[in-house]
C-alpha cells in the first residue's frame, strides 16, 4: 500500500497540472483575441487610408508625408499653373 504522503504529492501534482493547463489555455485565448482585434484594427485603418487617398484623385497632394503623395503630379500641376 502507498503511504499517505505519496498520495498527497500525487494529487497535488495532478491538481496543479490541471490548474496550470486551465490557466495557460485562458492566456492563450486572450492573446488570440488581442491579436484578432489588432488585425481587425489594422485592416480598418488601411481601408480608411485607402479611401482617404483615393477620395479626390484630381486634387494634388503637396504633403510629402501623405501616403498618396505623388511628386510627378505635384510638379506637373506647378508647371500648369506657372
Amino acid at each position: 500500500m502507498v503511504s499517505s504522503t505519496v498520495n498527497v504529492v500525487r494529487y497535488t501534482a495532478l491538481f496543479s497540472g490541471v490548474f496550470y493547463g486551465w490557466y495557460h489555455l485562458r492566456t492563450l485565448k486572450a492573446e488570440a483575441a488581442n491579436k484578432k482585434l489588432i488585425a481587425e484594427a489594422k485592416a480598418a485603418w488601411k481601408q480608411k487610408q485607402e479611401r482617404a487617398a483615393g477620395a479626390s484623385p484630381s486634387e494634388v497632394i503637396s504633403d510629402p508625408e501623405h501616403p498618396a503623395f505623388d511628386l510627378e503630379k505635384l510638379l506637373t500641376s506647378w508647371d500648369k499653373t506657372s
